[in-house]
C-alpha cells in the first residue's frame, strides 16, 4: 500500500501528490504545477528517493515546477507521449493564458500499460485521453489518481486545444468505470473522493 501526501500548488489550486512506499524508500512526484518548498522540505525529512516526476498531462498547471523539481532532486520527467509537445508549445500548455512557458523537454515517455515502479509497488499507466490527447489515470494498489479527467462530482474540461468530450466520456465508461468501486480517487483539482460514490452521485457519469 502506498503512501501519499497532497500539496496543493499554484493558483489554479493543483494537487500535487507525493506518493512513496516505506521500503526501500522511493517515491514518485504526480504534477507538480509549481515550485513547493513544502514538498522539497517533506522529500528530505523523509529520506525520499524520487524516482520519476511525472505529468498526467501537459497542460502548465500540473507541469510548471517540472524543471524546478528536476534540479532539486535528479529525478526523471514522464509523460505520454501524445502530450510531449505542450513543453515547448505555450498554445498547447495553457500558459498563453497567463505567462507563456516553454519548459524543457520530458526525459521518459509513458504508454497505456506501463507500470512504474514505486518501491515495492507499482503504478499502471492508463491513457485516458479527452481534456488533452495524451491525458492519464495512473492505477495502484487501492488508488486512482486521474489527472484532470474525473474529479469529485464533476469532469475535466474539453474546450481546450486537443480536448474532446466524447473521448473523454468515452476514456471514462471503458477505462475508469470498469475499475473496482473501492477505489480512492486523487483528481487534479479539489478533494479525494471513492470511485462507487462517483458512479452513484457524480452527475456526469449518470448518463454512462
Amino acid at each position: 500500500m502506498f503512501k501519499v501526501e497532497t500539496f496543493v500548488v499554484r493558483y489554479t489550486a493543483t494537487n500535487c501528490y507525493l506518493v512513496y512506499s516505506s521500503a526501500p524508500g522511493e517515491a514518485v512526484v504526480i504534477d507538480p504545477g509549481d515550485r513547493s518548498e513544502q514538498l522539497l522540505r517533506r522529500i528530505e525529512e523523509l529520506g525520499l528517493q524520487i524516482k520519476q516526476i511525472i505529468n498526467t498531462h501537459g497542460h502548465i498547471d500540473h507541469t510548471g515546477g517540472n524543471d524546478w523539481l528536476r534540479e532539486k532532486t535528479g529525478a526523471p520527467v514522464a509523460i505520454h507521449e501524445l502530450d510531449r509537445r505542450c513543453y515547448q508549445d505555450p498554445f498547447f500548455n495553457l500558459s498563453v493564458l497567463s505567462y507563456p512557458t516553454v519548459l524543457k523537454d520530458a526525459d521518459l515517455t509513458v504508454k497505456e500499460g506501463d507500470e512504474i515502479a514505486v518501491g515495492e509497488g507499482r503504478l499502471r499507466v492508463i491513457h485516458t485521453p479527452g481534456h488533452s490527447p495524451g491525458s492519464i489515470c495512473l492505477l495502484g494498489p487501492g488508488v486512482l489518481f486521474c489527472g484532470d479527467t474525473v474529479f469529485a462530482g464533476s469532469v475535466g474540461r474539453t474546450d481546450f486545444p486537443g480536448g474532446s468530450y466524447q473521448q473523454m466520456m468515452s476514456s471514462i465508461r471503458e477505462k475508469i468505470l470498469v475499475l473496482p468501486g473501492d477505489l480512492k480517487l486523487y483528481p487534479g483539482h479539489g478533494p479525494a473522493s471513492v470511485l462507487e460514490v462517483e458512479r452513484k452521485t457524480n452527475p456526469f457519469l449518470s448518463e454512462l
